[in-house]
């Protein structure tokens, strides 16, 4: 057996019933989906890096049709699969290995199918390996147990003769009242012991009923009354309930500033679609966003949402994605790992803060959820909609060329207004020594502390400090898997890599001379900044707020419930504060370091810089009270951040604009990135230099390097980049897939390709 490049049955992707049950009947009806059922043969897409599907033979009595989720043998092993289409033929049929059963669930729906391969063609991944993201909880392919209630006698059919004791009493009294209930609640109604119910079985007293294990998700109330909308809110409203009634593909672009009340108006698109009785789904950057957004949305609809990321445990994401096949979870708030949910009925997808780079996966399948949402909505015919108050330039370009179009809040909700940005020159006004706040922005905050509003201080730094060196001699603390410091964190006591996550334990002495007392800490992050913030308020309530301290769901819920409260003064924190959050007492946002995202060489620096402090700043002067911000920053002068202090983000995007379109940079032309890594220096090279060689030497394709990454080693692999660029018309995917395709990858290197790359580390 061997693996063969296949070709999908284009009249299976036609199949869309609305129920799995019938799913399951169109599958016995469909018989002839394959030209292949003389012989019982189909091809199945295993979730493993491979080029294509495998044949296998199948019994006659499983009937499979495309999307079947089934068990077959691989070598010494079986595995979990995808009925793709018909069988290629290329294997003699005495060869093939045969279908071991298929698994009672619902198949996985055409447009998940045609999404697996529009995303491996479009980013040159193996289409097993965008498969095993759609197939990502095995567990959830089985049915779950049934639940086994006792239930009292039908009336036709006579009680046993049996002794009745007063707890046996209270257990047919409670059943004659109500409906059947599971042993424990029975048996807790009653006030006896499980044995009590349990004899009462075994005498031929009671039955037991099966019945499917109930749904974990509500149904959302969309009749709830809404939110009063303001006259701009309810014609933006409007606008997304046309384009979800329509049901047809589209892209609208919900643009507002920070505190205009987006959610409430998408809000009014996702009743529509419950409304219609379709499936949403709804994608955030950040797990941290998504205590807060759950919270609103039941305030609205009755009921939470599932939710979808990494931090939810095993047993609710089995349930989940069981939920979402069968239909019983109508809306969806998730990672950009949701998209490849098995939803059989979607009809809306909402992209929350649309510009952030979170969305973009940087390991394996090299995919961007945002754009891929656009895909799935495409393949699906449905609306959906990106929401940002900084929307990236891709998405305006999109806006400004009519292939999106723009619903606009161009004001904050109610009686609140955008704050006032001032920029502090620390080439002038410098904070003094061993801290780290301007003169400016010290005032400012004791003046919010003395009336008793909230402040935040933002500095997009996690840990101490980022540096730790010896003062006797010069020695710097470097992570011994990666070209990266090692950050100090004095919370946990330890010095820790921000990449590979390597840590060991602060040291007393210096490990290259000896020395004792003699490491410092160079400049500020979270921690320290906190420590400079105690010494001048030693009775100020702080909290800081970064990936090492608001870990998940639960902890993120926590610091919203605090700070809303109004039991933190200050809040510390980096870009998890930045977005997304309502604080209605923060009055006063301080940026210590303002251009800490404007180095290294990262084409999207500067909109990445204005977009993370535009959002930053938006969190000030949301409720009653105006709000003010101070950037601190030695290039007051940068477009960036005039743009920021005149408020004029069209100003700056046009500037971008410009020169993004003078250089022929996205979204005016075509990246791809290529990163050799291998465990040897000179392995890397070879490769790296193998691959440059062999470049094609085509008009409009230019390819840059090789050259060692700006993160040479990581995870104790050394790196070299190559940046191909090439003209907007050109297929980026075939001069990739014709150039590399024929190259023989040594097994003690890799090779990745990165299409439209966001990370240029």
């Amino acid at each position: 057996m061997r693996a063969v490049v296949f070709t999908c049955d284009r009249s299976g992707h036609a199949i869309k019933p609305s129920s799995p049950a019938e799913q399951r009947k169109a599958q016995v009806t469909k018989s002839d989906l394959f030209e292949d059922q003389s012989n019982h043969r189909v091809s199945v897409l295993l979730p493993l890096p491979l080029t294509g599907a495998y044949d296998y033979s199948c019994p006659a009595e499983l009937n499979l049709a495309p999307g079947d989720i089934v068990e077959v043998p691989l070598g010494r092993r079986t595995l979990h699969g995808v009925v793709w289409g018909n069988a290629q033929g290329e294997v003699d049929a005495k060869r093939l290995k045969t279908v071991l059963r298929r698994y009672p669930v619902a198949p996985l729906p055409a447009t998940v199918r045609r999404l697996v391969e529009w995303v491996a063609a479009y980013t040159l991944a193996p289409p097993g390996a965008v498969l095993r993201m759609a197939l990502s909880v095995p567990a959830a392919f089985e049915a779950p147990p049934a639940v086994i209630l006792f239930a009292a006698l039908p009336p036709s059919q006579p009680p046993p003769d049996i002794r009745l004791t007063p707890g046996r009493r209270r257990v047919l009294a409670v059943l004659q009242d109500g409906p059947p209930r599971p042993l424990r609640d029975l048996a807790f109604e009653a006030g006896v012991g499980v044995s009590v119910v349990k004899s009462l079985h075994s005498a031929g007293a009671l039955t037991l009923i099966e019945e499917a294990p109930p749904s974990p998700f509500k149904t959302p109330d969309w009749t709830r009354p809404a939110a009063t909308l303001s006259a701009q809110q309810a014609d933006a409203a409007e606008q997304l309930v046309a384009a979800v009634k329509a049901q047809s593909f589209s892209v609208t672009l919900l643009d507002g500033v920070t505190g205009a009340g987006k959610t409430e108006v998408y809000f009014e698109a996702i009743a529509a679609a419950f409304a219609a009785g379709q499936q949403v789904l709804v994608l955030l950057p950040e797990i941290a966003l998504t205590a807060q957004w759950l919270t609103r949305f039941e305030d609205r609809f009755g009921c939470q949402p599932a939710a979808w990321h990494s931090e939810l445990k095993p047993p609710m994401r089995r349930r989940t994605w069981r939920a979402v096949a069968e239909g019983q979870a109508a809306i969806v708030v998730g990672a950009r790992s949701a998209l490849f949910l098995p939803f059989h009925n979607l009809g809306l997808i909402i992209v929350d803060e649309e510009h952030e780079s979170a969305f973009k996966q940087g390991e394996g399948v090299h995919y961007h959820g945002r754009d891929m949402a656009v895909v799935r909505a495409q393949l699906g015919q449905h609306a959906s909609i990106l929401v940002s108050a900084t929307p990236s330039l891709e998405t305006f370009e999109n806006v400004r060329n009519a292939r999106y179009q723009l619903a606009n809040l161009p004001a904050r909700h109610g009686v609140a207004e955008l704050p006032k940005v001032e920029l502090i020159d620390l080439r002038q006004q410098p904070p003094p020594r061993g801290r780290w706040l301007a003169p400016p922005l010290a005032d400012a905050l004791r003046e919010t502390l003395e009336r008793g509003e909230q402040a935040m201080l933002f500095l997009n730094r996690r840990g101490y400090a980022p540096l730790t060196l010896c003062r006797s001699c010069g020695h710097r603390y470097e992570c011994p898997s990666c070209s990266a410091w090692m950050v100090e964190h004095r919370l946990s006591g330890r010095l820790q890599c921000h990449h590979c996550g390597y840590t060991e334990p602060r040291p007393l002495s210096c490990a290259a001379c000896g020395a004792e007392d003699s490491l410092v800490a160079s400049g500020p992050g979270v921690e320290r900044l906190a420590e400079a913030l105690l010494a001048d308020h030693p009775d100020v309530r702080f909290m800081i707020a970064s990936s090492d301290t608001v870990a998940g769901p639960a902890a993120a819920a926590e610091f919203i419930r605090s700070v809303t409260s109004g039991e933190v003064d200050v809040v510390i924190g980096t870009q998890m504060v930045a977005k997304g959050h309502h604080f209605p007492l923060l009055t006063l946002v301080g940026v210590v370091d303002a251009d800490l995202g404007l180095a290294g060489g990262d084409l999207r620096a500067a909109e990445r810089t204005y977009q993370l402090l535009h959002q930053v700043a938006g969190r000030a002067g949301r409720g009653l009270k105006p709000g003010r911000v101070f950037l601190q920053t030695h290039q007051p002068e940068s477009p960036v951040m005039q743009a920021l202090a005149a408020g004029d983000r069209d100003q700056f995007l046009e500037i971008e604009r410009r020169q993004r379109q003078a250089a022929a940079m996205p979204p005016f032309g075509r990246l791809a990135a290529l990163v050799v890594s291998a465990a040897d220096g000179a392995a890397a090279d070879q490769l790296a230099l193998m691959i440059a060689r062999a470049a094609p030497q085509l008009e409009g394709v230019d390819v840059l390097g090789p050259a060692p990454a700006p993160l040479a080693l990581l995870r104790g692999r050394h790196r070299r980049r190559l940046l191909v660029k090439a003209r907007r018309e050109i297929n980026l995917q075939k001069v990739l897939s014709d150039w590399l395709s024929p190259l023989k990858i040594p097994n003690n290197a890799r090779l990745a390709v990165d299409i439209d790359p966001y990370n240029f580390l």
